[in-house]
């Protein structure tokens, strides 16, 4: 029987536990240990049966056990320490108000296509959601101005188990919306706040709830709505689910849906983060709403609405962009290309390499990259590798000045620290290590800490991890109906006190999830020792598509069947953010072997740093800025091998030779009083070194210093005075590339002679075809440095040379000097690129000359200079 009419029943709470419910709808308690402790206190088993939601066990407690809880003077006088405590948060002072007010930027609003706050709001995969979660935290944290924006998926990402064969299975529950910790927006008259956005020529509506983080408001777009016909009802029920057509569905919801339910609730952001290209299509909802309230021409409005855009890349595989066909483009956009006054080709044109290469598809990287003013890789290394994956967007432009930045990621201390750890932390770090988690000086007095008080603490979370994992493989084991004897054998597994290493993630081939099997003789030596036993717990999901992912899986399962391995390997299903929480409270080694180069940041290990883990991983994303010789291990030296077996080989081997000579000696070099104080020196190196540094305090605290506040500041000069200087600007571009090709560097001069000494300096002279162009319109650079084997200019500066008149013949005469700092074969080469002094990047222009050489083939080939 169809539904008529619906209604919504909330929890019912006495008038003194009535602030249990302001505290379930803020996610702020699941970083809080006092708030989360209310929640188990109240009534623990119910605590577990709803997955740790707070909302759903209000909803399902019974009245007696309320009736109870008023009369429990210790549990009043808990609830109102909550309160006072989350009041406190809210009220405040922030980083943020220190800020001169005058540089505070508008709304930021922060876009992703998943957040992984908490275990009870399963809209997440992994890594990524994660990290934007965490980014939420820290933003409320540190006070700023930021919302977020996403999709509300009714069944969310796939829950995990495996068959007898160990092949895995997916499920998609579906998300009792009404029971989680969301609230939908609402009007004055009590109806839900709707919009439409139109999706391949169909009118979509859309609802919009909301979740709060602290003091971040989290919004999330659904559109599981009877109006809506069912395939459209389908584009928020899975994430990462379906196929392209609906991915390109998901990402016109999330970036111009997203954008207009902010507009809706009278939010009108300065600046607009896109944290991966999933969101990038909100640059063209932003043009397309600055044309129509502001009259402008499409050129005028992306001046003005580029500057507020921030774009940050998490993929170092090509892979992982998301691109969509001609075809679906044209299908989903041909209505949409009229409102912003350009042609489907031109559209095409900015996700293309190749404008004239009709096969190309249309890739949401390079929209995102060609429609924001700042982008950033998420490591050091992967920012180089971002530039160098995307140079191709900037073709003329050398691979070190491709204008790609790199911010590290971090991770939100409180929520993965253990209650344990943080007790400890408050009695010898005091309360600024969580109210300021990224200040490095107070996390030094961790050598503070007794040697047996941090290790008796990280032992009890030892021990809380093998009673989970037994009791999550019990678990697993009956719901697959193995023998009595398999499950009798489940409480078994894992030895409190033996050295564990965790292994959890994405089962993807890249990630190596097998390469610690593959000596496997050598591996069960490794394991089985009596005196030194070492055990591994892995976690992890594979894409429901990706086989080979699922087949490393099952591989591992098999193994670990292996009569002298069952009590030492154990693989526990459904990998989630409560999951990891056990694994990276709980292990001592963390063990990451992906194909280097292939890892943009990782944040899994970052994780288990304030709890006293160390990692052991392969020299890639954040472990190559992370690692020193008293803080972990690293597995190889930062090679690349071309020959990926061959690269298994040696690098399986050197986790070998790591774990007998290095990590297992020293886990099991106790002194008399039993303490392995090597061990717990490095723990101590590795939580003082690197625990704050790696955190979203600091992250985000880049991020605003170095992206928003200035992104806000440029988004503001270019939309005063009715776009002036936005109009202005488009009108010098456009000038500029209808006058480029007069541009051409004529004679270079050497006019200092002879050997140059170190530390003197090369003069050059150069003339310079300018045609109708100003001087002052170009900037014309000396691009040097040191000589590779090949004649091309390696780590390149640039230095400006100046303008001093014209000459004769009507050509622009410009000098400039070279600094000698260094000796041995070094040239330069001459370049021209357009100037204006409000052009947000000097590559925006997408103009260069570079000097011709003999061969007029690279530019970067240099005029050699006498050696320094």
């Amino acid at each position: 029987m169809r539904t008529v009419r619906t209604f919504v029943v909330v929890p019912s709470l006495p008038e003194k536990l009535q602030p249990l419910k302001e505290i379930a709808y803020n996610i702020w308690w699941c970083w809080d240990h006092e708030g989360l402790d209310l929640f188990r206190r109240l009534d623990n088993d119910l605590w577990e049966q709803t997955g740790h939601n707070p909302v759903a066990m209000l909803g399902k407690i019974s009245q007696d056990r309320l009736e109870a809880v008023l009369q429990d003077d210790g549990f009043l006088a808990h609830l109102d320490r909550v309160v006072k405590k989350l009041d406190s948060y809210m009220r405040s002072p922030s980083w943020y108000d220190s800020i001169d007010i005058a540089k505070q930027p508008g709304k930021i609003a922060y876009f992703s296509a998943e957040f992984g706050l908490h275990e009870s709001l399963p809209i997440y995969s992994g890594g990524l959601g994660i990290l934007a979660g965490d980014h939420l935290k820290s933003a409320s944290d540190l006070g700023l101005p930021l919302v977020g924006v996403g999709l509300l998926y009714r069944q969310g990402y796939f829950q995990q188990y495996l068959n007898a064969d160990g092949w895995q299975q997916e499920s998609y529950p579906e998300n009792d919306f009404y029971n989680l910790a969301i609230n939908l927006m609402l009007r004055e008259d009590g109806r839900p706040i709707r919009f439409h956005v139109n999706i391949g020529g169909k009118n979509v509506v859309v609802q919009i709830w909301k979740t709060q983080v602290g003091r971040v408001t989290l919004y999330l777009l659904d559109t599981n709505l009877r109006c809506n016909r069912i395939d459209d009802r389908q584009i928020t029920a899975q994430l990462y689910g379906g196929d392209s057509d609906m991915r390109i569905r998901q990402e016109i919801l999330l970036g111009i849906g997203g954008l207009t339910a902010l507009h809706t609730l009278e939010i009108q952001p300065t600046v607009c983060h896109m944290n991966e290209g999933h969101a990038a299509f909100l640059s063209l909802e932003r043009i397309r709403r600055a044309m129509q309230d502001e009259n402008l021409s499409f050129e005028e409005a992306k001046e003005a609405t580029i500057s507020g855009n921030v774009f940050t890349t998490h993929t170092p595989v090509p892979a992982g962009h998301d691109v969509f066909s001609a075809e679906a483009m044209q299908k989903y956009f041909s209505g949409f290309v009229g409102s912003i006054g350009i042609s489907m080709t031109d559209l095409l044109t900015l996700g293309r390499i190749n404008p004239n290469d009709t096969s190309e598809p249309f890739s949401m990287t390079n929209l995102a990259l060609r429609f924001s003013c700042q982008r950033n890789g998420v490591s050091q290394l992967h920012g180089e590798v971002s530039r160098r994956l995307c140079r191709q967007v900037w073709p003329e432009v050398p691979i070190d000045e491709v204008p790609i930045t790199s911010i590290t990621n971090g991770i939100h201390v409180r929520s993965w620290i253990s209650r344990e750890m943080s007790e400890l932390f408050d009695r010898y770090l005091g309360p600024g290590w969580s109210t300021r988690p990224s200040n490095t000086a107070i996390f030094t007095r961790i050598e503070t800490i007794p040697d047996e008080e941090l290790w008796r603490t990280h032992e009890r979370r030892r021990e809380r991890l093998v009673a989970f994992a037994r009791r999550r493989l019990k678990s697993q084991l009956q719901r697959r109906g193995a023998s009595p004897n398999e499950i009798a054998t489940a409480e078994e597994v894992l030895d409190p006190e033996a050295l564990t290493i965790g292994f959890a993630r994405r089962f993807a081939t890249y990630k190596r999830g097998t390469l610690l099997f593959r000596d496997f003789k050598r591996l069960k030596k490794i394991i089985c020792d009596k005196d030194r036993p070492v055990q591994i717990i892995f976690a992890g999901k594979a894409h429901p598509r990706d086989t080979e992912g699922k087949q490393l899986i099952r591989k591992i399962v098999h193994l670990a069947r292996d009569e002298d391995l069952r009590r030492r390997i154990v693989f526990l299903e459904n990998y989630d953010i409560n999951l990891a929480r056990y694994l990276v409270q709980g292990v001592d080694v963390w063990l990451n072997t992906p194909q280097r180069g292939m890892e943009a940041s990782g944040t899994s290990g970052m994780k288990v740093l304030a709890n006293g883990g160390i990692n052991m991983s392969i020299l890639d994303g954040w472990w190559c800025e992370g690692y020193a010789t008293d803080t972990g291990w690293a597995i190889g030296q930062g090679e690349i091998y071309e020959d990926t077996e061959y690269q298994d080989e040696v690098e399986s081997h050197a986790i070998y030779d790591l774990l007998e000579k290095d990590v297992i000696p020293q886990f099991y070099n106790r002194s008399s009083d039993r303490l392995p104080r090597h061990w717990v020196q490095m723990m101590k190196n590795s939580m003082s070194k690197l625990s704050s540094h790696f955190s979203t305090s600091r992250m985000v605290s880049e991020y605003a210093q170095t992206f928003y506040l200035p992104a806000a500041a440029l988004y503001e000069n270019f939309n005063a005075n009715k776009m002036e200087k936005a109009k202005s600007v488009a009108q010098w571009k456009s000038s500029m590339r209808d006058r480029w090709s007069e541009v051409s560097i004529g004679t270079v001069d050497i006019v200092t002679k002879g050997d140059q000494q170190v530390g003197g300096k090369l003069d050059v002279r150069s003339k310079i075809n300018l045609g109708n162009i100003d001087p002052s319109e170009v900037m014309v650079e000396l691009y040097y440095g040191p000589v590779d084997v090949d004649g091309n200019i390696s780590s390149a500066e640039a230095v400006p040379m100046a303008h001093v008149g014209a000459s004769n013949e009507d050509e622009q005469i410009f000098t400039g000097s070279i600094p000698c700092r260094r000796s041995g074969l070094c040239g330069f080469t001459v370049r021209i690129i357009p100037y204006h002094p409000d052009l947000v990047n000097m590559y925006d222009t997408g103009l260069i000359r570079w000097e011709k050489t003999e061969t007029d083939t690279q530019k970067t080939k240099p005029i050699l200079t006498e050696t320094v």
